[in-house]
């Protein structure tokens, strides 16, 4: 028999061929519930009547996953056998969600779950709410990750995703006295029935030490002394397709020490000493993003991102491929998706391992490197491309800088002999900065590396060729592409919105959960005034049930009769949140001073979400803000029913997926030229709430297919912004000649929201008149107009309903199965694998 070495649970098992059987368990009520309480009683070792809340969750979640795993094994025997060439998407974040309401749709077993639940007394809906949502992520990024493997899975495409499974994720956000706090995120404390360990099969993860020279036969080579190891142990996760039997694999590496216990050491009496070793690698995957004002914060990252890598790739070499896999062969079997810059490290361990260890020659090992590794690039923001110091790397992997110098030398001299002339041409597109430290430009090794650099929206692929990568660019013209980012529907529409789903379904039949573009079939009916009120029914459905989570989850009190105004994402000034919290200010003047009267607004909810890192201060700072502003606008009797703020803390998906089926509004302002896409903007546009944005991201792509009548446009266009800044932005010129905004930010200054203390909130005001990178002040005016054209369309019910089914009925496009197919067709060349049948 031949042993399955791949890809497994690992990988679970060792499968073996056709002729092996694979238990499957009976697909009905009776089967789920025999399973059930074999789980209950042998897995969790109790029995019905004793059992806790979450000892029931997890038999239940160990029993749904029977049914999947049945698939899982079926797939890694398939993908064996065939060996097709399959996509390893390395990410730091991947943002899973809760994982049952996914793992019942895709292996269709609601009713059998619920109605088998039900003959035992036990209601399903209770267990739902006992599972902890994975902290592995922290916002778009990896939930881009989590929809694409969701995608791939649906579309039988082989993938392997390759991240680490952080102990406590980055973290859990709370709020003392308005002011963020941050948290351990403890989401393992009870337990996670959704994945696999396999320490049998860790990984050890060299650091340190130094390289030296030997000969080999005559050739002069280099070799890595480590001074210090770690072991990666995976865990795996099943990543099931939507009912087409596929499941892919997620495979997050956990840090552990080589020698974690010295007995020795214990015996003596030093306890502390006798684990140290333990708890120094395992600070490895304790959090997501440390933080990195510290050398110690920043050397953690580096080690982080060289950690998983290396586990993924050795991963990938020893154990999914055969063992007698021909190397040169690599290109035709993998590629490696690099999604962002934290693991371009991977690009010169491969040569080490090709180099070093199999000890290819140089030129063989570039040429088959180049065609494994893809970059996609998620930021136009020169400071979060990330660059690492030569100190620091040559520190923590001196022969991965010695790679990357003699990366960099070679495509120094292609360069100088493709400019001879432009010496300065060739300092700029060096991968080794000089100045204000030598550092390594992580994007430019993954440029100068990769086989294709794509951006994520059609106008941020563009800038990144025409401004961040523009040297580059010209130079390998046929590397750069764009695709535009997705949005899997079946987690943010048929699980997050189930109302919506059935009345889509309703009206247009099956199918369009797997061929999102079906929902053009919608477009006849948002001139139906029958299918506009049970669009609305829906709509009121999702924010009566909004209501609820927020009262019982944040003590928040939510009026369902007022228009849900949304900002939700990650807390940066570039995404300007302080542009939405003057507005909310200007409204509050208006009202408190007389010049608008209250029965003239439009009764309003605006709910953020949002976390800042934990040493960035000014977003801190405009937390503390919108809490002091919803503090006050909340305990004002004469604002009660017309305006509300709402900041829940520690937004995370499964709250996203009771609040974005429940907005009407969807707020996407970033300074144009700035976000490189967003994903949120296209949850909200598929569930119905209309855009107020900037020409920005992915906005641009909205707006073009939903339809201008249909999308509150404002503020500069990029070509603009850019002009302002060449020729000197003066802020204070807008706050001397608006008095609205003169009035918003002396309020602010006065004191008004911070008990009379004029010190509380100075520095976001000094920031915004002194230097306001991000154009505020200069788009405020065109944001307060652009949402009194809010307020008129929102007065006209039809007009507003009917635009919102066009924004359902035009956003199939942003499906990431449309995504994955872009990826496919102009960067990796793979194809479905189908299940056997």
């Amino acid at each position: 028999m031949t042993a399955l070495r791949s890809g497994t649970p690992a990988t679970v098992a060792r499968v073996t061929d056709n002729t092996t059987p694979i238990a499957t368990p009976e697909h009905t009520v009776d089967g789920f519930v025999r399973e059930f309480l074999r789980e209950l009683n042998f897995g969790q070792g109790t029995d019905l009547t004793r059992a806790s809340v979450n000892d029931k969750y997890l038999a239940m979640a160990r029993t749904v996953r029977h049914f999947l795993m049945v698939r899982w094994l079926a797939t890694l025997r398939r993908q064996y056998q065939i060996q097709a060439k399959s996509v390893a998407y390395l990410s730091a974040e991947f943002l899973l969600g809760r994982q049952l309401d996914n793992a019942l749709l895709a292996a269709d077993l609601d009713e059998v779950v619920e109605e088998g639940l039900a003959s035992l007394g036990i209601d399903l809906a209770e267990l739902r709410e006992a599972e902890v949502e994975p902290g592995l992520g922290n916002g778009g990024l990896g939930r881009l990750a989590a929809c694409f493997i969701d995608s791939l899975a649906t579309m039988n495409v082989p993938c392997i995703g390759y991240g680490i499974r952080y102990e406590y994720g980055i973290f859990r956000q709370t709020f003392v006295d308005g002011w963020q706090v941050e948290k351990p995120d403890n989401w393992l404390a009870l337990g996670s029935p959704w994945e696999f360990p396999h320490p049998e099969s860790a990984v050890t993860v060299d650091f340190g030490g130094h390289t030296e020279h030997y000969d080999d036969d005559g050739v002069t080579r280099s070799r890595w002394v480590p001074g210090w190891s770690v072991l990666g142990v995976p865990y795996n996760y099943m990543v099931p397709g939507f009912e087409n039997g596929r499941v892919n694999t997620l495979r997050l590496w956990s840090a552990r020490a080589t020698r974690a216990f010295d007995l020795e050491i214990f015996n003596a009496g030093d306890y502390a000493q006798a684990v140290r070793a333990q708890t120094f690698a395992e600070n490895i995957s304790k959090v997501l993003y440390p933080e990195d004002s510290t050398p110690q914060g920043k050397e953690l990252r580096l080690q982080q991102q060289y950690f998983f890598v290396a586990c993924s790739l050795r991963d990938f070499l020893d154990q999914v491929l055969p063992s007698d896999f021909d190397l040169h062969n690599l290109p035709e079997r993998i590629i490696f998706q690099l999604n962002d810059t934290h693991p371009v490290i991977a690009i010169p361990e491969l040569m080490r391992i090709l180099v070093d260890e199999r000890g290819w020659e140089w030129d063989e090992a570039w040429a088959i490197t180049q065609k494994c590794f893809a970059y996609t690039c998620h930021t136009l923001l020169p400071e979060a491309l990330e660059v690492w110091s030569v100190e620091l790397l040559g520190k923590l992997l001196p022969r991965h800088l010695e790679i990357i110098y003699r990366i960099n030398e070679d495509f120094m001299a292609e360069l100088r002999e493709a400019y001879p002339d432009d010496e300065l041409r060739v300092r700029r597109m060096s991968i080794i900065a000089e100045y204000p430290e030598r550092a390594v430009r992580m994007a430019y090794l993954a440029t100068v590396a990769g086989s294709k650099v794509n951006g994520v929206a059609a106008l941020h692929s563009q800038l990144l060729k025409d401004k961040v990568l523009h040297d580059f660019s010209d130079h390998f013209p046929d590397k750069f592409t764009n695709v535009t980012n997705g949005v899997t529907p079946r987690r943010f529409v048929r699980l997050a919105n189930p109302g919506l789903s059935e009345l889509i379904t309703s009206a247009i039949g099956d199918g369009w959960v797997t061929d999102l573009d079906r929902l053009k079939e919608l477009e006849p009916l948002a001139d139906d005034a029958g299918f506009r009120e049970a669009f609305r029914q829906v709509k009121r459905a999702n924010k009566l049930r909004l209501v609820d989570v927020l009262a019982e989850r944040d003590g928040i009190t939510v009026d369902p009769d007022t228009m849900l105004d949304v900002m939700v994402k990650r807390l940066h000034e570039y995404k300007r949140q302080t542009l939405k919290l003057l507005h909310v200010v200007t409204l509050y003047d208006q009202v408190t001073s007389g010049a608008v009267k209250i029965e003239d607004v439009t009764p309003r909810t605006f709910a953020f979400g949002a976390k800042a890192a934990p040493g960035y201060r000014m977003a801190k700072q405009t937390i503390g803000l919108i809490n002091a502003v919803g503090r006050t606008i909340n305990t004002d009797p004469a604002l009660q029913g017309r305006l509300t703020v709402a900041f829940p803390a520690n937004y995370n998906v499964t709250l996203a997926e009771k609040l974005i089926p429940a907005a009407d509004l969807s707020e996407q302002i970033s300074l144009a030229g700035k976000e490189a896409s967003g994903t949120g903007n296209m949850k909200f546009a598929l569930n119905g709430a209309l855009t107020i944005g900037t020409d920005d991201g992915a906005n641009v792509e909205i707006r073009e297919l939903v339809g201008d009548d249909n999308f509150f446009l404002f503020g500069l266009l990029e070509p603009e912004v850019a002009e302002i800044v060449d020729h000197g932005y003066h802020p204070t010129s807008y706050y001397e000649e608006n008095r609205s905004l003169r009035h918003a930010l002396d309020l602010i200054a006065s004191g008004a929201f911070s008990g009379g203390d004029r010190a509380t909130f100075e520095p976001i005001v000094s920031n915004l008149l002194s230097e306001d990178r991000f154009l505020v002040l200069a788009d405020y005016q065109a944001y307060i107009d652009a949402q009194e054209r809010v307020d008129e369309a929102y007065a006209d019910t039809e007009g507003w309903t009917r635009s919102a089914v066009l924004n359902v009925a035009r956003s199939g496009f942003f499906s990431s199965d449309r995504s994955m197919r872009d990826y496919i067709d102009r960067i990796w060349g793979t194809h479905p694998v189908l299940p056997e049948r």
